[in-house]
Order: structure tokens, then sequence, then C-alpha cells
């Protein structure tokens, strides 16, 4: 990948996380070129990685969007992070010379979806298991928009967060463990009206 397309991918990635584009939302590759002042082919190289990354869905003559899953495949998706972050707890090992930092509260300011993709990648990272830290990572991105989408459905998730990141730094696997399963669970629960709330919204971008 060129600099010119790097760059328009680092962006867009981005943006997907940030809440720019909501599910079902399309892209515009032309309009990109335009803001980036760039010409379309570098922008539709790193839209075209993002559809094998599966963060941006290719809907052939409708263009390319931002995935709307079904609840099939919201469902698989949460229970992939979360067999991904169980199998990073079991294999990843903090030196015992490692600082264990005061954990934090969350307020009710924070980004509450930023502060989750941080965590989760951080809990990826620690095993230094490179494949493990990637899979993570495009889980990560291909929730992040969902995350952001739904939060109203969802109360005490700053609480939530506070508790998985005091677990995380006490490096408390075991508490984690079990926290991180209540966590999807109560997600994989909300599927249906996930998807309701996004397919709704959807219908109101077009």
């Amino acid at each position: 990948m060129d600099s010119k397309s790097a760059f328009v991918y680092g962006q867009v990635r981005r943006a997907l996380q940030s809440g720019r584009y909501a599910p079902g939302q399309r892209i515009d590759p032309a309009r990109l070129a335009a803001e980036f002042n760039t010409s379309p082919t570098p922008v539709r190289f790193a839209l075209y990685r993002m559809v094998g990354e599966g963060t941006v869905a290719d809907h052939a003559r409708d263009g390319l969007h931002v995935p709307l899953l079904n609840e099939v495949a919201l469902r698989n998706l949460y229970d992939w992070m979360e067999r991904l972050l169980l199998m990073a707890c079991d294999i990843g090992e903090v030196p015992t010379f490692q600082k264990v930092e005061k954990p934090e509260s969350v307020t009710a300011d924070d980004d509450l979806v930023k502060l989750t993709w941080q965590l989760f990648d951080a809990i990826a990272r620690a095993t230094a298991h490179e494949p493990l830290h990637h899979a993570v990572k495009r889980a990560n991105d291909r929730l992040a928009p969902i995350r952001r989408a739904k939060q109203e459905l969802l109360e005490h998730t700053g609480e939530e967060l506070s508790q998985l990141s005091r677990h995380w730094l006490m490096r408390d696997m075991p508490s984690l463990k079990s926290a991180l399963r209540d966590y999807h669970e109560r997600r994989k629960q909300l599927v249906p009206c996930i998807v309701a709330l996004l397919s709704d919204r959807s219908n109101h971008l077009h």
C-alpha cells in the first residue's frame, strides 16, 4: 500500500471508530478523494482493503457501505471477540517487574467506545501473539461503529468498563474472564434490539 492509500486507510478507519459513518451508511469514494485532495485510485485501494477486513461492505452497484449486520452475523461477531479475549487472558503473561497502574474510574464524559477499543487492544497486545492481536484489532474495528450507534440501549456501561479495566490493571485474570463473559452476554441478549435499531437508523440514511 502506497503512502496516499495508507493515509486514506488510516483516516477512514478513525472515522468509522469515531462514529462519523453509521452502520448501513454509504461511503462515497469520490467525496473522500476530494476531501483528501487525491485521486480516486488510492481511495478505492484503501476502501477495498477494508472490504477484505470486513469493516466496509461492497454492495456492487449500490456502492460501498458500513456493514449492517443481521442477527446471526452480529451474535457471531460478539462471540468471536469474546473467544479472542478469553484466549488472550489464558496466554497473556505480565512480567513480575511490570508496574501495575492505579485504576481510574470511567466518567460520563469519557468516550466509552474509544476506551473499550483501547482496553481490548491492550489485553490482546500484552500476549505478544501477533495473529491474536491482529484478529482482535479487526474485530474491534468491526464492532466500533456498532458500539457507538447502540450506546443508548445499555445502562451502566461506564461502571461495566471501569470494572473490566480494574481487573485488567490488577491482572486479576479469573475476574477479568468472568467480567468479559458477562459483558458479551449482555450484548448477545440484546442483539435483536441492536439490529432493529441499526436497521431503522439505516433506513433514514437513504
